[in-house]
């Protein structure tokens, strides 16, 4: 006949059970709230975009303001250490190559919120951005836009005011922006010749 278990071995067999039950109900937890950073409307949508005047890793100044009356704006706001921005950038870049033709009426910039900007510098190298870099290092902009969360892209008319606003990388990024900027037969499967980056 075998013996009861001991005092220790129940008490670490409930300890156990309390465990998987609470590592359970943790990951569910996080698993819900990386879920709901996926595709987040920003509450900017339909207001006035805060301006902005950051430098940019070729030494120009860029502002928001530059583009108001001329040009719709995408900016994307992103960092070297961002796991999902690593994926979007390319994507970004792919779309900005295939469509931004000379007679282009948008533009696009990405804001980096690396503290240091040999940082932001290499990743956009190895990433072969081909449009702006700008350098948010204190993260001012970033919070004016209401960011909490990164990759955030924003679109902007030309009037200045944000037309779409999204946190958290979306697969069908570049539909969006080819709906959002007007661009018709947009054929994400075309091949894009030019790899080279102009940061």
């Amino acid at each position: 006949m075998r013996a009861p278990p001991s005092t220790p071995a129940v008490a670490a067999l409930v300890a156990l059970a309390a465990f998987t039950v609470w590592i359970t109900w943790r990951a569910k937890t996080i698993e819900t709230s990386l879920g709901s950073f996926e595709g987040q409307a920003s509450a900017l949508d339909g207001k006035p975009a805060p301006d902005f005047r950051l430098a940019s890793l070729d030494g120009r100044t860029v502002s928001a303001a530059d583009f108001r009356g001329k040009k719709k704006l995408v900016v994307s706001f992103w960092a070297s250490w961002c796991g999902p921005c690593r994926m979007e950038m390319p994507m970004l870049a792919k779309f900005y190559r295939q469509t931004h033709k000379g007679d282009a009426d948008y533009e696009m910039v990405s804001v980096s919120v690396d503290a240091d900007r040999a940082d932001a510098e290499t990743a956009a190298t190895q990433l072969k951005v081909p449009f702006a870099v700008l350098l948010d290092a204190t993260s001012q902009t970033l919070q004016t836009y209401g960011v909490d969360a990164i990759p955030a892209v924003f679109v902007i008319d030309k009037d200045g005011k944000v037309i779409h606003g999204e946190v958290g990388f979306q697969t069908g990024l570049d539909f969006m922006l080819a709906q959002e900027l007007g661009i018709k037969n947009y054929n994400p499967m075309a091949g894009a010749t030019d790899d080279s980056g102009s940061h």
